[in-house]
């Protein structure tokens, strides 16, 4: 989760958010080096009072700032195109989520097994334990297997709303009477938080998202626990 004077993405915990934050640090590195040239070339115009008479009116200062700022796309462009469609990239899931939003909480229904379904509230700050966050521990928490396809389906049921996890590198907007997906991997177990980020009313702040990454048998176990009950 992110912590007070936190500059940094979160700690990735799957493989998208991995491939997110390789994809900034070589956009960072791009626009670094574009800083410097530029920054350099400022510098010497300002402080040196010579001027080279074949670049006043010629045709390779042209050429030359045409066709480099378009190679220096195509370095940004590519990896962006290649992220882009491994984010909508849906394999064979493991396990499927519905996530619907509400104002003000979240309903998740697993739609491989019967009848485990639960809303999720956020704790109130009177509520909370010394080891809960306020603003962003639920009473319920959405538990998943780590090392697992996953497939969330996400939708609402009054406003947009939006199901965000940056530690894993989902958001995904929840539109009334449309269902959007988003697939992805844990690869470490843990507690991740998120929130609603998209504006839906008076209590946007209070929906806080908890995902409690598990091995596989704990979460069958915790699976048919919940049916039962």
């Amino acid at each position: 989760m992110a912590t007070w004077s936190s500059l940094n993405f979160q700690d990735a915990a799957s493989p998208l958010m991995e491939q997110l934050i390789f994809f900034h640090d070589h956009a960072m590195l791009v626009l670094i080096l574009i800083t410097t040239l530029v920054g350099f070339m400022l510098a010497s115009l300002f402080f040196n009072s010579l001027t080279n008479r074949f670049l006043l009116e010629h045709q390779n200062i042209e050429t030359a700032w045409t066709i480099l700022p378009a190679i220096i796309l195509i370095f940004i462009a590519l990896p962006s195109l290649r992220l882009l469609y491994l984010l909508d990239e849906v394999n064979n899931p493991s396990v499927t989520l519905k996530a619907i939003g509400h104002q003000w909480y979240w309903s998740y229904e697993y739609s491989d097994f019967t009848q485990v379904e639960f809303d999720s509230y956020m704790i109130p700050s009177a509520d909370l334990k010394d080891s809960e966050f306020r603003l962003l521990d639920v009473d319920n928490r959405t538990i998943l297997p780590m090392n697992t396809q996953i497939r969330v389906l996400v939708s609402a049921t009054d406003v947009i709303h939006s199901w965000t996890v940056p530690s894993l590198g989902v958001k995904v907007d929840a539109i009334p009477g449309r269902l959007n997906q988003i697939s992805f991997q844990m690869n470490r177990p843990g507690l991740f938080y998120g929130q609603c980020s998209e504006i839906c009313g008076a209590n946007h702040s209070f929906m806080p998202i908890v995902v409690e990454s598990t091995s596989t048998e704990s979460f069958l176990n915790w699976t048919f626990s919940s049916s039962e009950n």
